[in-house]
């Protein structure tokens, strides 16, 4: 009984000793790889500044805008004049033709064209409906939502102003009750600035992490096939004889790193921009351990389908931005098809940004993301069977190389002495 105590406790020392050592090589691995460094730690700590000084501002004032009007009327160019007279936006041209505003376009001279038709004055005194185009130009948001939500507020105080010049009414009481039967103030609650960045950081932040624990576990995994003669992911070694102490010495170099970086990419960017955060520190701590964990055995699980290091920066790249639609931010749950809410519940950061969000922007606390909280868990516990099932495998296919090369081995060496013996017979048999 004894020895078999001390055995049992001989062989935890020995899984903790691999672990650690699996630890130490796999830190030592992160350093010194450039790839993984940059992937770990510069693009954590600079793309979220990058990305939050370029939305810091909110919202976007005088924003250049060409304007194609061929109508030559009084309401075209009062419709011109309100919409100078917008902070948002300023009318930098006047073009003759739509292809001379495409132009400006093309050059980055303006941000936007509005197109009032010929026939835009002759439809409002017909009492039909009149159209003005609104093209934006997409690859910045600010210029955009100003140049498009600007044209929409013009074109409904004209509205207004021509529905109260077809009312009849006598007094200005009866226009207000016209035009606004029912008196509201518009409140944003969860965001107060009606700003791109407290809409869209939150989201991203979260996404970060997992998106670049992905590629980094991606690229040393990568990295140890392309040095491994057989191109396997877990070399023969007697500190590589065992699943758990493989994937928790992985996991524990991936979480000590990771922890420093969710609590500046969670808790310090969005104060150093002035973001909204309701975070209280428990349910922060609640939430990000589970999710932190849910990531890396997500990320070792697909990292034992990386052939080369090459092959993680495709997948990983490609998948961000599809990640932060299935998310459920900007594509509401309710609006998307269940194939792809099904989908969406593989990736830790569905129910990530779904629970960060809550707590952040919107004050919630941990029972209000009681049910993202819970699958979180939930993925961290089928991903981490499914990284030691996908380890047992890759240790395994190790063995059999190894097993194979020996073979090989005995094999030439045998064959080595058998014309070792047959050129000496063949030497005495010509004497």
């Amino acid at each position: 009984m004894t020895e078999k105590k001390e055995s049992f406790i001989g062989r935890i020392s020995e899984g903790l000793h691999d672990m650690c050592y699996i630890w130490a090589k796999e830190m030592k691995t992160t350093v010194q790889d450039e790839g993984v460094l940059i992937f770990f730690i510069l693009v954590p700590l600079l793309y979220p500044l990058l990305y939050s000084w370029a939305y810091n501002n909110e919202v976007a004032r005088e924003v250049p805008v060409a304007v194609v009007d061929l109508s030559h009327s009084q309401q075209s160019r009062q419709f011109i004049r309100q919409y100078d007279a917008s902070p948002n936006v300023k009318v930098a041209y006047f073009c003759n033709s739509l292809e001379e505003a495409k132009s400006l376009v093309g050059k980055q001279v303006v941000r936007g064209v509005v197109y009032i038709p010929k026939e835009f004055s002759m439809k409002l005194h017909r009492m039909e409906q009149a159209h003005v185009g609104i093209y934006c130009d997409m690859s910045f948001i600010l210029a955009y939502k100003a140049v498009y939500q600007t044209a929409t507020d013009v074109s409904a105080a004209m509205g207004k102003d021509i529905q109260i010049a077809l009312s009849g009414n006598h007094t200005d009481r009866e226009d207000e009750i016209s035009t606004q039967p029912l008196a509201f103030d518009e409140v944003a609650i969860f965001n107060p600035t009606g700003g791109y960045g407290n809409f869209v950081l939150p989201p991203v932040l979260i996404l970060i992490i997992q998106q670049t624990l992905l590629l980094g576990i991606g690229l040393s995994a990568g990295t140890a096939r392309e040095n491994n003669r057989y191109q396997d992911l877990v070399p023969v070694s007697r500190h590589y004889n065992g699943i758990f102490r493989i994937v928790l010495g992985k996991s524990l170099c991936y979480f000590m790193v990771y922890a420093v970086i969710v609590a500046w990419l969670t808790l310090i960017v969005p104060r150093l921009f002035h973001f909204t955060s309701l975070l209280e520190w428990h349910s922060w701590l609640a939430l990000m351990f589970p999710y932190l964990l849910a990531c890396i055995f997500f990320g070792m699980m697909i990292s034992c389908l990386v052939r080369y290091r090459e092959n993680i920066l495709l997948l990983v790249v490609f998948m961000s931005v599809p990640l932060l639609f299935l998310s459920g931010v900007s594509w509401p749950q309710t609006n998307m098809p269940g194939a792809w809410r099904s989908v969406a519940c593989l990736f830790p950061s569905t129910f990530g940004v779904r629970g960060y969000v809550r707590l952040s922007t919107m004050g919630a606390s941990l029972s209000d993301v009681e049910l993202e909280y819970q699958a979180l868990w939930l993925q961290t516990l089928v991903y981490f069977l499914m990284t030691c099932l996908v380890y047992r495998f890759q240790i395994i296919q190790a063995r059999r190389h190894a097993v194979e090369e020996i073979q090989k081995m005995k094999d030439r060496t045998t064959m080595a002495k058998a014309k070792r013996t047959i050129v000496p017979a063949q030497a005495a048999a010509e004497q």
